[in-house]
């Protein structure tokens, strides 16, 4: 092995998200590999599973939309000379900004190498360009590296390394299915989910995860006969609760308050995506990725997603005809027709997984790191 190496992940906080998942993910495998990870953070929930895996965390209020923030970067500048941080690696902007300024005033001989991640499709401006200011820029999955290039084009191509993210088979194993336990306190709590085949609409509940399709296309169903029953399965946005209470008024004016379920935010969804007939994606904007539907596509369930961005991307290695044209209700409404009578065969095997992500990030971290004495 390579020496041991020093990376600073750096993000604005450790309570839930994809971002803040990857952080421990590859934290913990830093430290399996004999490295040492470091994270700073404004805490949070997850700081405890995080430090139980062998990383160390500090507490500072680096993601805050605040002038004050810039405080920071001479605090980091001296921590990065402190600690030998080899690579620093940013995933969030206001972040990148405090790293990128403390990392230029640095001498380049001695500094670390400077890495960002772009997670998601950022709005196009000089805030959100500090993303592709890093020496390595990550993007998890085809559709960021299109959108860095088409929207950044003073990036080049060579700087960008594709690493999608990528989930453990062994936690989504294929045609897994909950334990009878699990399924009488599913019916109990739910019961009009008994007997009926379940359409699920995994996310959180905001404006563009398209909720209006997903009703739009529920009402059709049952209007045709279908013995079907709608979930939606994610919290309702602190900031967005006047939109989530005009989507239940919605659903009450369609007629839908008997086929359709509003779960919250669980902490089982593995097994709600396990039990459902189909899967679907039918965000207004494109995901950066769309994990949830290859979580369901590894257990199997049939997913059918809108036709752009990571989701696209996923659909069209693992089960093409899942993607439809993105807004295209009357393709929706025709596909899932289609498979409510033919349920489709999911692959077992999928290219997207965690051992993968993790090998290729650490490998990057190894071929960029800084030549010490």
């Amino acid at each position: 092995m390579s020496r041991p190496l020093s990376v600073l992940q750096l993000l604005p906080a450790l309570e839930s998200g994809g971002v803040e998942r990857g952080t421990l993910e590859i934290g913990a495998e830093l430290v399996r590999r004999g490295h040492r990870s470091l994270v700073i953070s404004a805490g949070g929930r997850l700081v405890p599973a995080l430090t139980a895996a062998g990383s160390e965390h500090f507490t500072w209020p680096i993601g805050r939309k605040s002038l004050t923030t810039l405080a920071l970067v001479p605090r980091l500048r001296h921590f990065l000379r402190r600690e030998g941080v080899d690579l620093l690696h940013a995933r969030s902007r206001v972040p990148a900004w405090i790293a990128w300024l403390a990392w230029r005033g640095m001498d380049p001989a001695r500094r670390p190498r400077f890495v960002t991640t772009v997670h998601g499709f950022y709005r196009v401006n000089r805030y959100s360009a500090i993303m592709t200011r890093g020496e390595t820029v990550i993007a998890v999955s085809d559709s960021i590296r299109d959108y860095i290039l088409r929207n950044y084009p003073a990036v080049p191509s060579e700087r960008i390394q594709v690493i999608h993210r990528g989930i453990d088979p062994a936690a989504y194993p294929h045609g897994y299915r909950p334990p009878e336990s699990w399924r009488r306190d599913w019916e109990r709590v739910w019961p009009a989910t008994r007997q009926r085949r379940l359409l699920t609409l995994p996310g959180r509940i905001t404006r563009l995860k398209g909720h209006e399709d997903f009703l739009w296309l529920l009402r059709r169903l049952l209007d045709a006969g279908e013995p079907v029953h709608g979930l939606i399965v994610g919290g309702e946005h602190p900031r967005r609760q006047a939109y989530a209470r005009a989507l239940h008024q919605a659903a009450q004016r369609q007629g839908l308050a008997d086929h359709l379920s509003f779960t919250g935010q669980r902490t089982d969804l593995r097994e709600i995506l396990a039990i459902s007939d189909l899967v679907f994606s039918l965000s207004r904007q494109p995901e950066s990725f769309g994990r949830t539907s290859l979580e369901a596509l590894a257990l199997g369930r049939p997913v059918i997603g809108y036709d752009h961005g990571g989701v696209g991307e996923i659909l069209a290695r693992l089960l093409p005809a899942g993607a439809v044209p993105a807004g295209d209700r009357a393709a929706l409404l025709q596909r899932t027709r289609d498979w409510l009578a033919h349920p489709p065969r999911v692959p077992e095997r999928q290219p997207f997984t965690l051992a993968s992500m993790l090998s290729a990030t650490i490998d990057l971290y190894q071929r960029n790191a800084p030549t010490r004495p």
